[in-house]
């Protein structure tokens, strides 16, 4: 199968069959694209999590655009996007054109409940992965507490603080000690 196609399928599939979003769909990008096609590696998997995050859109989409420029360029990044993106426009489409109150039903209501169970169950896994694959350094575990730390306390004690502000704090921290380690690497060289 050519793989603009192979592309196209597969995040579709992905598209099709995840509910949550970006962050529910992240273990499936995983195993499907790292672990089954072997299309990238677990690293470039981590590395597409951060940059996907912290660049503007949907973080399922900018996952599938890397993936998809990385397996066929500019034409790979196309269709791997347009198959992620297709189903949840096409049944987004259609419950607002062709079912007026559907989540006024109430067996729907319930279901929909049931699955925002699931959804929260697919981010946790997909968090759990990461952290098992990430490098076990000092800098990376202190960050990662305090990161955690910090989001709790901003959630119970109720602030008005972004977790994109803790995601920046992150980057600072890790820039200033990378910058130290960089410094004190040149002053020991002769």
């Amino acid at each position: 199968m050519p793989i603009f196609m192979e592309l196209f399928l597969t995040f579709a599939k992905i598209g099709l069959f995840t509910f949550g979003g970006g962050y529910a769909m992240l273990s499936m990008i995983e195993n499907i694209c790292v672990e089954q096609k072997k299309w990238i590696t677990h690293d470039e998997m981590m590395n597409i999590t951060v940059i996907a995050e912290s660049t503007p859109g949907p973080i399922a989409i900018n996952c599938a655009t890397y993936v998809g420029y990385k397996k066929g360029k500019l034409s790979g990044a196309f269709f791997a996007t347009l198959g992620v993106a297709i189903p949840s426009f096409i049944i987004i489409f259609s419950i607002s054109m062709f079912l007026e109150g559907f989540l006024e039903i109430a067996w729907i209501a319930h279901a929909f409940r049931g699955i925002r169970i699931a959804v929260g169950i697919l981010i946790l896994d997909a968090a759990i992965k990461m952290m098992k694959k990430m490098k076990k350094k000092p800098l990376q575990i202190g960050t990662l507490l305090a990161s955690f730390v910090g989001i709790m306390l901003i959630n119970v004690l109720k602030l008005h603080i972004s977790s994109i502000a803790v995601m920046l704090v992150a980057v600072l921290v890790s820039v200033v000690f990378f910058l130290v380690e960089k410094g004190h690497g040149k002053e020991s060289k002769p």
